[in-house]
């Protein structure tokens, strides 16, 4: 992978921005407000993570092979498996991690009960069925042209840039987690209301 390694950092922090944004844009339609979404820089990292280290580990949809079998010749077939095995991880990640953080923090990060088909209160037929359409749309149109992409900026400014974006992410994470873990409770910074013209800002977690 040699040097490869430093656009995989560039990528992962991109994809976490996007995460950050798409799930404010989730909140602004479903809620009406947006927030920081429990970390102080506006990315969420574990998009980022997920969604590279799923690259590195089974390709996109037009490279996909499923573990040792042949490569899928039908390109609807490779879409499809694509989307099921998507599905399936993020709906057993769901349950996994939803069920680690409230033994570790004390509270429910999210919860699904209120929603039709769900398992347990962390995962729910529609919302694995929609984060694997975004995923698999993600990976087949997008991950490899943006990749690309990254990998023709020069390595000289690209190795710093993955340095500082790796150690901002991850003492971001490492410290709102550390405040949810002592607080017992989300790590509220800031909500700003986008509905009805109300609008406040500046709100701080306890």
């Amino acid at each position: 992978m040699d040097n490869r390694i430093y656009y995989f950092i560039l990528m992962a922090a991109l994809i976490s921005f996007l995460g950050f944004v798409l799930e404010n844009m989730w909140l602004a339609v479903t809620k009406g407000f947006i927030d920081n979404r429990n970390m102080t820089l506006p990315f969420l990292m574990g998009y980022g993570m997920f969604i590279t280290c799923f690259y590195l580990i089974i390709g996109t949809p037009e490279s996909f092979v499923l573990f040792a079998s042949p490569r899928l010749h039908s390109r609807a077939m490779r879409y499809i498996t694509y989307f099921a095995v998507t599905f399936l991880v993020v709906s057993v990640g769901e349950i996994i991690i939803g069920k680690f953080t409230e033994g570790f923090f004390g509270f429910y990060y999210w919860n699904y009960e209120r929603l039709p088909m769900h398992i347990t209160r962390y995962t729910s037929v529609p919302t694995s069925t929609g984060f694997s359409v975004i995923i698999t749309f993600f990976m087949g149109k997008c991950f490899m042209p943006i990749l690309y992409a990254l990998e023709k900026l020069p390595l000289e400014f690209v190795k710093p840039v993955s340095a500082i974006a790796a150690m901002a992410l991850t003492s971001d994470f490492i410290v709102s987690f550390r405040k949810m873990h002592i607080n017992r409770a989300p790590n509220l910074r800031w909500i700003r209301y986008i509905r009805g013209g109300k609008r406040l800002s500046g709100i701080k977690a306890k």
